[in-house]
């Protein structure tokens, strides 16, 4: 071989050691950044092209599916009753892909690209069965999703609804309103998906955020809970112990006066015992409690119910959005005036509606805070099962002994206070109601509470935003109906 055609080897040679690296590259490092670049058309149509898994609730409803289409896509996404269900599937479409919801926290799996269907897609090379993304089964109750909705909407409510169950975190029903409906955003007309999206982002209300986990309130009284804890725990004070109330009390360092609206709160000669006085929600009670506890004490025992830290409610594979709530706040480097005000749910204490049936949720299950899940299993498209969730212990937040003190104050404020939250002679239901000054001049309505209080099945936490009534007027109704349900329906 002459010199020239050395050389011509040699540059062909390298040639081709070049194009193996580019395409190697290309395939293997940079494949998922190209997947997800949303100028690659092409991926979108291959996401299109197969079957998207379904999206089930607990007792197998279809809340989303995928059926064929006569246009370029193949498949189009559509949700059963979305504006019910929005909040737990949020919704996939050709303009943003996967967004919120299940949609998002699960969609390498409900798209068929999941590392863990790799099997299902090698038996399908060989049998000829066309790849299909595996089926979400949530532990969603339709019957409870749907009460807990209409209850906000025959009122014409902005709000939230979470009920969980206590011994395994498992979210019965997530309700937001005002919703959405996802089939708008799902449709292949970019243009209309577009102006869809917009318009639902300018909407009143915020239709598109779910308010059980994207949203912080002041929680008011509920927040009572949390400093009764701290107070049993600190071996201190007892259910029984006289603690100073009082009519009105003066902020600290302040000339504020702080009263309560029951007069029953004021105690007798200033003082009444924890019970009364988490029972008739005495506000000037637990200001002068959290004081004589500490930031620190109060905060500690807030920390350990999941303050401070977002909570994720479901996590997919790699590449996926985890389903999370943003972190609910309790600053604990405050002055006295602060720390009183933030011992009743005001000032700066904030909470996710989540957060709030946890607290719930782990006096019922006698201290042991549970994980939050809204995934049941996971099964690929021949139902083999691939996944199935089990119950996880997040933290012992107090004793078993404070859980039983606490659930007795709770069942104390229904008897006491708010008889008309029974649901029969029977049932024991523990609660505690909460109205909070949100800053816009109105107030937040709450209730937080689980039943049957000597068997606990259901935890719930129930918001209404801005209204000019109490948390037992305004939400004490729709914890009432979605208890009925879950107990008697």
């Amino acid at each position: 071989m002459n010199k020239s055609l050395r050389h011509v080897f040699y540059v062909i040679i390298v040639l081709f050691v070049l194009l193996g690296l580019s395409s190697s590259m290309i395939q293997a490092v940079f494949a998922a950044r190209l997947n997800a670049d949303p100028r690659n058309s092409r991926t979108l149509y291959a996401q299109f092209s197969r079957p998207r898994g379904a999206i089930l609730a607990s007792d197998g409803t279809v809340l989303a599916n995928s059926d064929a289409s006569n246009d370029a896509f193949m498949y189009q996404r559509k949700y059963s009753n979305g504006q019910l269900y929005a909040p737990v599937t949020g919704f996939y479409s050709v303009t943003v892909d996967a967004d919120r919801g299940i949609e998002a926290s699960r969609n390498s799996l409900l798209s068929g690209s999941s590392n863990q269907l790799w099997w299902t897609r090698l038996k399908n090379l060989f049998t000829g069965t066309e790849d299909a993304g595996a089926t979400i089964q949530t532990s969603i109750d339709p019957k409870l999703q749907e009460t807990a909705y209409q209850a906000l909407l025959d009122k014409n409510y902005e709000g939230a609804v979470i009920a969980i169950e206590p011994k395994t975190g498992r979210i019965l029903a997530m309700v937001s309103t005002p919703s959405y409906d996802p089939n708008q955003l799902a449709t292949h007309d970019t243009n209309a998906a577009n102006t869809a999206y917009q318009q639902l982002v300018q909407g009143t209300g915020n239709p598109m955020l779910n308010k059980t986990i994207s949203e912080l309130y002041p929680p008011g009284s509920t927040f009572k809970i949390v400093v009764s804890a701290a107070a049993l725990e600190s071996g201190n004070y007892d259910t029984t112990t006289e603690i100073d109330a009082g009519s009105s009390y003066t902020l600290p360092g302040t000339n504020t006066q702080l009263t309560n609206d029951n007069s029953h709160g004021n105690g007798t000669n200033g003082k009444i015992t924890l019970e009364d006085a988490f029972a008739y929600s005495s506000n000037t009670a637990f200001a002068q409690l959290g004081v004589a506890l500490g930031a620190q004490t109060v905060s500690n025992m807030a920390t350990s119910l999941g303050f401070g830290s977002t909570i994720t409610v479901d996590s997919g594979g790699s590449g996926d959005t985890s389903m999370k709530a943003v972190a609910s706040a309790f600053p604990s480097d405050v002055s006295d005036d602060r720390l009183a005000l933030q011992s009743i749910g005001q000032g700066d204490t904030t909470e996710t509606v989540l957060q709030d049936a946890m607290i719930a949720a782990t006096v019922a299950n006698g201290g042991k805070e549970m994980q939050p899940t809204i995934v049941d299993r996971v099964q690929s498209q021949d139902l083999t099962t691939i996944s199935e969730t089990t119950p996880t212990v997040l933290n012992t937040a107090f004793s078993e002994d404070t859980a039983n003190k606490l659930t007795g104050m709770m069942e104390a404020m229904v008897e006491k206070d708010y008889p008309a939250l029974k649901i029969d002679t029977t049932t024991k239901i523990a609660a505690k109601t909460g109205t909070a000054q949100n800053g816009e001049g109105q107030i937040d309505a709450w209730i937080t509470g689980f039943a049957p209080a000597d068997d606990p099945k259901i935890a719930v936490a129930v918001v209404v935003h801005n209204v000019n009534t109490y948390g037992a007027i305004a939400a004490g109704p729709i914890m009432h109906a979605v208890l009925k349900e879950a107990l008697q329906g």
